[in-house]
């Protein structure tokens, strides 16, 4: 799963290809240079935002990963030798892995190399269910897992997960045989092994590392951290011991071309990724209209500098440089915490309020003054591109202003004294309070907000502070309300949907939603193969939303990304999206 701010939603999926020149070997020259916002940390089993999450993908490796090019999603062997060996009904699940891939080197291996192992793999995703961690563990594949939930609870209980517990459902039956036995049968699986959760990692390392593991990474990906400055930027230097790539094919008319040219090349053929911190776009554009950034995602007002009636400007198409617009499998939304003194709680009262907030939040403007029209109303909890999603659905904003007002009065929060702001049913004042990053682009939303309160006689308070505060804050618990996005993991759908699970961490569920049909749904949904079944499903846990409002659904975005004419590899991989199979034509860079 990722969340993201929602000021950043565009820097999801960043893709392009462009006209390529004969294979070449990796050149020292060859730097990808991009721009994100801070990140909060390295180690794949604490961390949720996509920004950490997008450097953590070429550092670290699960025993799968999603096919770069395959539309819809397809998962295939990354570090595995072959797909999985399925038995026992569906309850077993044989993986085998390649042998001679290496970690990084790292003191903690006192100068030896370090081979990737099955028993990585049993200690990784243990630290993925370790309910002592940031992200607060993954109850599902806990359950998921025979003989977990026993070690689980006494990690929780001594608030120290014991690492040499054994699992019966989590084996190395050899040095590269890695086995789970599975309480029942599960169709998020596959996804779990392409996902962060089965990253490995090295038990020596984490231990000497400590509580700096979130700033020491290592692992058997194509890059390695070289340098990181918090609030200023992030650099990779390439793997060395790392395995040569094949850029993958595609059964695809429309992706032949770029199969073509990308056929024969030597991958990983960058030598370092240079990650710039800007937080604002209009400096990031500047960037790249400088040639500083080989790509960037833009939306909002700052879209119109480059776009004009949908095509790019022609200053920008006569450089060469790509636009790629394509939707993306997020959701933007603003969460209610449930446990909050002012807006939680089912009350019917409560949950008139969070319905009239909901419908008085001015969407359409929304989507025309932070997306500059690129975005649509967000109808159901799963974006399209997601399965699960239901396309039938009218896509419309549930904006009503004067409902809203007539419900807030029906509920019982009137304006008693005439100053045209409401007071609560107890007569006590209201104020909500909405949380956001600072910038530019923020206060255009949180005046937005404002604006939509004061329309519906509710009077609105900002507490803005930096991202990573933010969420600090949201685990805690201690924010009313927070606009978030949520990029979609994995082409299931259910690491979107455990977002109000009411069993996911705090981390997770950050609403604090607790609704037993809604947790019969999504149980259900994990162990239904059926894909009607499985809209059915998560149209089911929509409407519980609906009903009670733990959050409100706003919009699914559009992406906008533009790209250098040197740029070489780049395609719109909706869940596959990865640095590695980038290259940098040095021929068409400009010298500096």
């Amino acid at each position: 799963m990722s969340m993201l701010s929602c000021k950043r939603w565009a820097a999801t999926a960043l893709l392009a290809c462009t006209a390529l020149s004969p294979a070449l070997a990796a050149d020292p020259a060859k730097v990808l240079r991009l721009a994100l916002p801070d990140i909060t940390g390295l180690d794949p089993h604490q961390i949720s935002d996509l920004y950490s999450a997008r450097i953590a993908n070429v550092i670290f490796e699960g025993p799968y990963q999603y096919d770069y090019l395959a539309s819809p999603a397809k998962v295939v062997p990354n570090t595995a030798a072959a797909m999985p060996e399925i038995t026992d009904g569906g309850k077993t699940w044989t993986i085998r892995l390649q042998k001679g891939i290496r970690f990084t080197d790292d003191p903690a291996f006192k100068g030896a190399a370090r081979e990737l192992v099955a028993a990585d793999y049993v200690y990784s995703i243990k630290r993925s269910l370790d309910p002592n961690l940031r992200i607060g563990g993954d109850p599902a594949f806990t359950t998921l897992l025979v003989g977990a939930r026993a070690v689980v609870d006494a990690a929780k209980k001594s608030g120290k997960f014991d690492y040499d517990a054994p699992i019966a459902g989590l084996r190395a039956l050899d040095a590269y045989t890695l086995q789970l036995n599975l309480t029942d049968v599960d169709y998020t699986v596959m996804d779990r092994l392409a996902q962060r959760s089965s990253y490995a990692v090295a038990r020596e390392v984490v231990e000497a590392a400590g509580n700096d593991i979130m700033m020491k990474p290592v692992g058997t990906g194509p890059f390695k951290l070289a340098d990181w400055r918090r609030g200023s930027r992030v650099v990779l230097d390439k793997n060395p011991h790392y395995r040569a790539l094949v850029f993958p094919d595609s059964s695809d008319p429309k992706l032949a071309p770029l199969v073509r040219a990308m056929k024969g090349r030597r991958l990983p053929a960058l030598d370092r990724i240079e990650v710039s911190i800007i937080e604002e776009q209009v400096p990031e554009l500047l960037a790249f209209d400088q040639g500083d950034l080989d790509y960037i995602a833009l939306g909002g007002t700052v879209l119109s500098r480059v776009v004009a009636n949908g095509k790019l400007k022609p200053e920008y198409a006569q450089r060469g440089i790509g636009h790629f617009r394509y939707p993306l499998p997020a959701l933007i939304y603003t969460y209610f915490n449930q446990e909050d003194p002012v807006l939680g709680g089912n009350q019917p009262e409560r949950i008139a309020l969070r319905r009239a907030i909901a419908m008085g939040f001015d969407t359409g403007d929304f989507i025309k003054v932070f997306y500059g029209g690129e975005a649509t109303p967000a109808n159901q909890i799963l974006p399209p591109g997601v399965f699960g999603h239901d396309a039938s659905l009218p896509a419309k904003s549930i904006y009503d202003p004067a409902a809203a007002r007539a419900l807030l009065e029906r509920f019982g929060y009137k304006d008693r004294d005439g100053d045209g702001v409401r007071e609560a049913p107890d007569g006590k004042p209201l104020v909500l309070m909405q949380s956001s990053i600072p910038g530019s682009e923020s206060r255009e939303g949180d005046a937005l907000w404002i604006r939509s309160m004061a329309a519906i006689g509710l009077r609105m308070t900002i507490n803005s502070r930096p991202f990573n505060e933010l969420l600090k804050q949201s685990n805690a618990g201690q924010l009313m309300m927070f606009n978030l996005g949520f990029r979609a993991g994995d082409p299931s759908g259910y690491d979107t949907l455990a977002t109000l699970w009411g069993k996911s961490p705090d981390a997770t569920n950050r609403a604090r939603f607790r609704n037993a049909d809604y947790d019969a749904a999504y149980e259900r949904f994990l162990r239904t193969a059926d894909t009607k079944e499985r809209t059915a499903l998560a149209r089911r846990m929509s409407d519980i939303v609906n009903a009670f409002v733990p959050l409100t659904m706003q919009v699914y975005p559009i992406g906008n990304a533009f790209t250098q004419p040197w740029l070489l590899g780049y395609y719109p991989s909706q869940f596959g999206f990865t640095w590695k199979y980038m290259d940098i034509d040095l021929t068409r860079k400009p010298k500096k």
